[in-house]
């Protein structure tokens, strides 16, 4: 029976390799909860990991002995659009969120307070990216969750008590409703009307458009409070439950993707309640709630090149062609390996980002005096040098986090669409043929780097990260590493600081030139800077080392122990089956492996980073310029 967190050697590297035992500490605000007698609560750091371990071992089984086997029907089939302006999911997809809901998974990151797991976005990026290998269209219902943490952030008390709980419990889903017919990234031109009555009651009125899972019972909408201001300031932010004052009048007929239902909502003056303040519906919550989905969606993009991958891997070893596998030719030897080493590098990447979000978010709630049971805001550190050295890290974390979060998007969707192309070409024939599902994996991959924002607005957002000082800094904290023991990494090493000199170069040259120079070469220098930091993560997960300049450097995980039970929250004694899984041989060998992995891909990244760069210097704006002459005439309508 396939789990699919237990078969997947590289996640479970990365599970004993990235310091858990760092987020763990925070995130769990010193144990306070074990300490206060709350059932299930982790009362240290190796209790915490193996509750992640667990989680991780039952997302696995659901993904790949439930949710898989039901996937190419969901996609034949979909879901289904009633007269009264309702949906009804598919049977099976209504299933995979009760079986999900029954283990205790969909408040995978709320507090206990709540009934949730309380879990770090880190371990919630592998459940999803596990989901979405068994079915991509399920981690948008799932991948939801991001509607209850920005609940649990923003909202009042009495809001976060009556719906999170229904959250943790599965009953209710939910859905983010942005995006309108005249506004799609353009999410500062919305239109829908809250209208606010003399006793201070709000409802809802306009429609919404292109709304994954808007026939959820929980909808979190971004509405224009403010008639008389005309851009994102006259936005707030509104809660609102399914009522026959919200309709759905469509549902889209998508290349992909079809057990997501994807609606067209209309509000017809439609109750609603206030989350946090007026006029920070955008420019605050929507803001946050897109940066969590955004590396949801490179969960998403993992998942589906993992499964992608694996058919191709499969199939270039099994096909027979001329006397011998089709896997002993170069061409289709040079796919294979590629489409592995993009997924590792995809993987480290989003980790590394869903890591260094966690260490922001906890450390902005230690600054708040956040934690315990409550979930209240209390007392900030005491200690001036402490409160100083946070508030030194906060700046830190935020520039990090504001770089790599639409990196790992982009970097991620863009990964998965090449893997899930690739996968057809290696099956050739057979691929384009729905006897496999290879032409699933490229239509359901095709979205990833379109909503949530596209690759280019993340190439916008991510090359001014890389140009404000964020990319140097920590490229600095990386090279403190010494590798000098290994000759291979050493070599390595070297080249890597010869490819940051060169995008340092770039990045001076492009902020010579104006701001239009910079998004044209954006996503040169994004590909640069991504090259350069993966190869420094390869590196370090090669020389069992984690991040440079943020964490503690312990490792425990290879030390938790617990047994594996039905509910992920109960305790036990022993040692876990993915503890056993990689015993310290096997994490030699992987990270030996690492090595290699690492070698043919700074090899490889620094010739494209050589020729990105060389490319960006020579200031090249035909585009611009001469864009009427290259595109040619707007062609005639038919």
């Amino acid at each position: 029976m396939p789990n699919f967190f237990l078969d997947n050697d590289d996640i479970l590297f990365l599970f004993n390799h990235l310091d858990l035992a760092e987020l763990a500490r925070v995130q769990e605000r010193g144990f306070v909860d074990a300490q206060a007698g709350v059932d299930y609560a982790p009362v240290d750091e190796p209790d915490a990991i193996d509750n992640y371990r667990r989680v991780l071992e039952i997302v696995g089984d659901v993904a790949g002995n439930v949710i898989a086997p039901r996937a190419e029907q969901i996609d034949d089939e979909g879901n289904t659009l009633n007269e009264d302006g309702t949906v009804t999911l598919h049977p099976l997809v209504a299933d995979n969120l009760r079986r999900l809901g029954q283990a205790d998974l969909m408040g995978f990151t709320l507090p206990r307070k709540y009934g949730g797991l309380n879990c770090p976005n880190l371990i919630y990026t592998m459940a999803i990216e596990m989901v979405s290998r068994a079915d991509a269209s399920l981690m948008n219902i799932f991948g939801l969750q991001g509607i209850a943490e920005t609940i649990n952030a923003f909202a009042d008390d009495a809001l976060k008590d009556e719906f999170l709980p229904r959250f943790a419990r599965g009953e209710v889903t939910g859905a983010m409703v942005l995006t309108e017919p005249d506004a799609g990234s353009d999410l500062q031109a919305i239109r829908l009307k809250a209208l606010q009555e003399d006793n201070g009651e709000w409802y809802l009125r306009g429609v919404k458009r292109f709304i994954t899972n808007g026939c959820g019972e929980v909808l979190l909408t971004l509405a224009r409070s403010e008639p008389d201001i005309a851009d994102g300031r006259g936005l707030s932010l509104f809660i609102s439950e399914r009522s026959n004052r919200i309709r759905v009048r469509h549902l889209e007929h998508k290349l992909g993707i079809h057990g997501s239902p994807t609606c067209e909502l209309v509000f017809d003056d439609a109750p609603a309640r206030l989350i946090g303040q007026r006029q920070r519906g955008l420019i605050t919550y929507v803001m946050a709630l897109m940066n969590g989905a955004r590396v949801g969606i490179a969960g998403q993009s993992l998942g589906i090149a993992e499964a992608a991958y694996r058919l191709g891997r499969t199939y270039a070893n099994s096909r027979k062609q001329f006397g011998g596998p089709i896997e002993r030719f170069p061409a289709v030897a040079e796919m294979v390996t590629d489409m592995k080493i993009a997924l590792e590098a995809a993987r480290a990447l989003t980790y590394e980002t869903s890591r260094i979000c966690d260490l922001e978010n906890n450390n902005t709630m230690v600054l708040e005096g956040v934690g315990g049971t409550g979930g209240g805001v209390g007392v900030p550190p005491a200690d001036k040098d402490e409160l100083k050295r946070r508030k030194e890290l906060s700046r830190t974390l935020k520039r990090l986090s504001g770089m790599l979060t639409p990196m790992s998007k982009y970097y991620a969707s863009e990964m998965c669409n090449r893997v899930a192309d690739t996968t057809i070409q290696v099956l050739g024939g057979s691929g384009y043929m729905r006897d496999y599902p290879a032409e699933r994996y490229l239509r359901d991959a095709r979205i990833t780097n379109i909503y949530e924002g596209t690759s280019q607005l993340q190439v916008v957002a991510a090359v001014r990260g890389v140009c404000s000082g964020a990319f140097e800094k920590r490229m600095a904290e990386f090279e403190e590493r010494n590798y000098g023991a290994d000759p291979l990494l050493a070599e390595l090493k070297s080249k890597l600081v010869a490819g940051r000199e060169q995008v340092l170069r770039s990045i001076a040259f492009v902020k010579s030139q104006n701001t239009e120079y910079m998004d044209l070469a954006g996503r040169k220098l994004v590909d640069a800077a991504i090259a350069v930091y993966i190869g420094h993560l390869f590196m370090q997960h090669a020389a069992g080392n984690v991040a440079a300049g943020l964490c503690t450097g312990r490792d425990v995980a290879a030390g938790a122990t617990g047994n594996v039970a039905a509910d992920p929250r109960q305790g036990g004694v022993g040692v876990s089956p993915a503890a056993a899984a990689l015993d310290s041989a096997k994490l030699t060998a992987l990270r030996d492996r690492k090595k290699r992995v690492a070698r043919r891909f700074i090899d490889v990244e620094m010739a494209k980073l050589r020729l990105n760069c060389e490319l960006i210097a020579t200031g090249d704006r035909t585009p611009l310029e001469e864009y009427a002459l290259l595109a040619g005439p707007v062609p005639a309508k038919d």
